[in-house]
């Protein structure tokens, strides 16, 4: 009885494995394509970055770039999500200058340029933020598919519901595809070696 647990746990993990590959294939096609067919997501903005100076649209082109949207006093989704796309970067060596990320909060309300800029400061330097006013916030939330719910507390605060996927776009702009909450390393990392190469 043990042997035959033993097969199917190594059978279960193999075809888990072998899943993670071909879905890499996959997306790696996806990418390696000319772009004419990659959705358009996002929309013109004109909010503000972590130092109060006000950012559109334009930051995001011309370098490869992760989007994840959260906020500051998220208890454990956006710490770890901040931490693995830092220490991914980290692990791209020279390549990490040329990858940038921006954090944008879903959360304005709370999260002024100074909270951000605090906020992101133990992270990797190539780590921007945004905030701005909520209706700017919403409308580009919305423009990028990211669900945002303001969940009231019975102490009277609240806490925000959130899309959890950290968004990839190439150099011209291009949605490239997404990294998933806790989503295997190897993959995860290969996924920005892709947009950097594009």
């Amino acid at each position: 009885m043990t042997v035959f647990r033993l097969v199917l746990w190594l059978v279960v993990a193999a075809a888990i494995g072998l899943a993670g590959v071909l879905a890499l294939s996959l997306w790696r096609g996806a990418a390696d394509r000319d772009g004419a067919q990659a959705p358009v997501l996002g929309a013109a903005f004109e909010l503000l970055d972590q130092d109060g100076a006000v950012i559109t649209e334009s930051a995001f082109a011309g370098r490869p770039t992760a989007l994840f949207f959260g906020f500051t006093q998220c208890p454990e989704i956006c710490p770890v999500s901040l931490f693995e796309v830092s220490s991914l970067m980290d692990e791209l060596g020279s390549a990490k200058k040329d990858l940038q990320a921006f954090f944008i909060s879903v959360d304005p309300a709370r999260d002024s340029p100074a909270v951000i800029r605090s906020y992101l400061a133990p992270f990797s330097d190539n780590i921007g933020g945004i905030t701005g006013d909520e209706a700017g916030i919403t409308a580009l939330a919305k423009s990028w598919g990211v669900y945002i719910e303001k969940v009231p507390l019975d102490d009277g605060d609240y806490t925000v519901d959130h899309t959890a996927s950290v968004y990839l776009v190439d150099r011209k702009g291009r949605f490239r595809g997404t990294i998933a909450y806790r989503e295997n390393r190897q993959t995860a990392l290969e996924k920005m070696r892709l947009i950097i190469d594009l």
